[in-house]
């Protein structure tokens, strides 16, 4: 320490500092929100945490400096933490009859209030769908009130339920392959919720879940977020803490109410959706359980599901339970008309 420099000694501060922020985040997908739930934001930018850390390493190696060991150490530890935020190798295994492909999209209402300025957005969906053509489709914010833009002819079972009065919304799954049960699960105070359908593929039966979770409302646009700085800071810190706060807490109360109807399922599982919060929260090792993460299993990159400017956010997932073989997975992050982009991943059952 007496050997730094005035700037060195500035670094390793804040070397220091990020390392507890660090471990506080690396802690927090075990700590239930609603006890933590400010706390619960680090999870949000942990990604960003490891970019930092890694740029802290390489400083103090540059240098041959021991307090490289710091971050050296944090990096170590997180080394699961990495592959939730970026995949180095892609998997892509040979196709069988067993084979089956589902893709998660949550379509923001098929652009129905033009969020998007052009004419050709549900169209475009469409002709995305029909050129992937999975077997199984689960889409959020679904629109009936828009669904006259598009017809998805190719999947004759369909499970969609819909909540509104005048502008009808909700989830819906599209299969290629019978239906024979469906059903919706209510959260308590929301509007937000989830379905599952029961499919019959060959002689095998699976259940497929898709749910969308409580938003946080973050802006997908740094522009907006800066145009309302001033607004933010109008507002009562406790007011916004308290909102944040509630929102955490409404997630972790939906990721619990589907897990516990996760375990009366006795059927092989694929859980899809839009769980609006990262990969290291305390809602996804939840929702997971000891499921197949399908990007972890078999993608490449960052898996970015959001568009949120300058941050490759993932807060989109598909999971397929141990008796699934994860084949593939792709994500599209070029394929923008909506604020999230789809994922696709082809599975086996065995």
């Amino acid at each position: 320490m007496k050997n730094l420099s005035w700037f060195n000694k500035l670094a390793l501060f804040c070397n220091v500092v990020l390392t507890i922020l660090t471990f506080l985040a690396y802690a927090l997908p075990f700590l239930a929100p609603k006890w933590f739930s400010l706390l619960s934001v680090l999870t949000l930018i942990l990604p960003l945490f490891l970019i930092l850390n890694t740029l802290f390493f390489m400083y103090w190696f540059l240098q041959f400096k021991r307090q490289m060991i710091l971050s050296g150490l944090v990096l170590l530890l997180g080394i699961t933490f990495i592959n939730k935020f970026y995949k180095f190798s892609e998997k892509n295994l040979e196709d069988s009859d067993k084979d089956f492909v589902v893709m998660s999209y949550n379509v923001r209402l098929l652009n129905l209030f033009n969020w998007i300025p052009r004419d050709n957005v549900a169209q475009d969906i469409l002709t995305f769908v029909n050129d992937k053509n999975p077997d199984v489709l689960c889409i959020q914010e679904y629109s009936t009130s828009a669904s006259a833009k598009i017809d998805l002819k190719i999947y004759p079972y369909r499970a969609i339920f819909m909540t509104g009065d005048q502008i009808k919304t909700g989830n819906a799954i599209f299969s290629k392959f019978p239906i024979v049960n469906e059903g919706k699960i209510d959260f308590p105070f929301s509007n937000n919720n989830a379905i599952f359908a029961d499919v019959k593929i060959g002689k095998d039966l699976i259940r497929v879940y898709n749910l969308h979770l409580e938003s946080l409302k973050i802006s997908p646009d740094v522009n907006d977020i800066s145009e309302n700085v001033e607004e933010i800071k109008q507002k009562n810190p406790k007011i916004i803490a308290k909102r944040i706060g509630e929102t955490f807490a409404k997630q972790q109360q939906q990721a619990e109410i589907i897990m516990e109807h996760k375990k009366l399922c006795p059927y092989p599982k694929i859980v899809c959706g839009d769980m609006n919060n990262s990969a290291f929260s305390y809602v996804y090792r939840i929702v997971k359980g000891d499921m197949q993460d399908t990007f972890e299993e078999a993608g490449q990159g960052f898996g970015k599901t959001y568009n949120f400017n300058h941050y490759p956010a993932r807060i989109d997932y598909i999971f397929a339970d141990t008796k699934f073989t994860v084949k593939n997975f792709q994500h599209f992050p070029e394929f923008v008309n909506s604020d999230h982009m789809p994922i696709m991943a082809r599975v086996e059952i065995e």
